[in-house]
C-alpha cells in the first residue's frame, strides 16, 4: 500500500523527494502524533502566501482541512494571516487574527502572549531566508507584502511551544530543518526558520492533508473531509480573489495542478 508520504509526494517536481532523505521516515504520522499529543487549547494556524498582490490558493486550503480537524477534537484553532485570508476563515466560522506587513518583532511576541498556543503549525507560509528576506520561488522578495509572523514561530522554540511546518518549494516556514540541503541540492535561497517537525510534499495543501488523514488513523476518528467539501472550499476561495500560486491565475488549480489530480490524492488518502 502507498503511504500517506508517497501520496503527498506524487508528481513532485521541484526537489522535495530529494529532501525526504534528511527527514524522519514516516513524517506526517511523527506530526500527527505530536499535535494530538497537546494539551487541548488553541493551535496557532499560520498561512498566506502573496501572489502579485493576490493570496494562494495553496495554503488556505489545507489550513482549512487542519482547522476542522483541529476543532472536531476539541483544540480552539485560531488562523493568523493577512486580512484577505482571515475574511476566508471568518466566513467559516474560525477565529482569526490579522497582522500586517508593518507588524514589528515585538508586536509578534505580544500576540504569542496574547494567543498563548499550546502548538503552531504553518501551512505554505513564506519564511525568511539567510538575509531576512521573505522571497518567493523565483527569488523575488516580497517583504512588503508578508507580515513577520514567522516571527511567533522563532519564539516559539525559546518558549518550548512545539510546532509544525508544512512547505512544497523551501521558501516556507520550516524549511531551516533542511536549509543546508537545500541550498546544496535546490537552486534557492532557503528558509531558515525551524519547527520540531517538517512535512514536506508536492502540494503543501497535500501535506497538511496528510497529516489530518495520519491524525485520523492514530485517534480513529473521521477527520478528512470528502473531496466535495475540500473542493467547495477552493471554488469558494478563488470566487474571492485567490489564485494559482504557479500560473497566476484565479483558476480552480492549485501549484498547477487541477482538481481531478486534487480529488486522487484526497481519495487515496482517505484509503491510506
Amino acid at each position: 500500500m502507498e503511504s500517506i508520504e508517497g501520496i503527498v509526494l506524487r508528481h513532485s517536481a521541484r526537489g522535495m523527494t530529494k529532501l525526504t532523505g534528511e527527514l524522519p521516515a514516516g513524517y506526517c504520522s511523527r506530526a500527527a502524533q505530536e499535535i494530538l499529543s497537546w494539551p487541548l487549547g488553541t493551535v496557532a494556524l499560520l498561512t498566506g502566501f502573496d501572489v502579485g498582490g493576490a493570496p494562494e490558493t495553496d495554503g488556505p486550503t489545507g489550513t482549512f482541512v487542519m482547522a476542522q480537524a483541529l476543532r472536531r477534537l476539541g483544540f480552539a484553532p485560531v488562523v493568523v494571516s493577512e486580512p484577505a485570508l482571515c475574511a476566508y476563515f471568518e466566513a467559516q466560522g474560525f477565529a482569526t487574527h490579522i497582522v500586517s506587513p508593518d507588524d514589528s518583532v515585538f508586536s509578534m511576541e505580544a500576540l504569542l502572549d496574547a494567543l498563548a498556543p499550546v502548538g503552531i503549525v504553518s501551512i505554505e507560509r513564506c519564511g525568511r531566508n539567510f538575509h531576512g528576506l521573505y522571497c518567493n520561488m523565483r527569488g523575488k522578495d516580497i517583504s512588503d507584502a508578508t507580515s513577520p509572523i514567522d516571527e511567533l514561530v522563532v519564539q516559539a522554540a525559546r518558549r518550548g511551544i512545539p510546532t509544525v511546518g508544512v512547505g512544497d518549494g523551501g521558501n516556507e516556514i520550516g524549511m531551516g530543518n533542511v536549509a543546508h540541503a537545500i541550498a546544496r541540492r535546490l537552486a534557492l535561497e532557503p528558509c531558515v526558520v525551524t519547527v520540531d517537525n517538517l512535512v514536506v510534499a508536492t502540494v503543501s495543501n497535500w501535506g497538511a492533508y496528510g497529516i489530518v488523514a495520519a491524525m485520523a488513523q492514530q485517534a480513529e476518528r473521521a477527520l478528512l473531509p470528502a473531496f466535495d467539501r475540500i473542493s467547495s472550499f477552493y471554488r469558494f476561495i478563488v470566487e474571492n480573489g485567490s489564485v494559482d500560486g504557479t500560473t497566476g491565475r484565479r483558476q480552480l488549480t492549485v501549484d498547477g495542478f487541477s482538481m481531478d489530480t486534487e480529488r486522487a490524492v484526497v481519495e487515496a488518502l482517505q484509503r491510506a
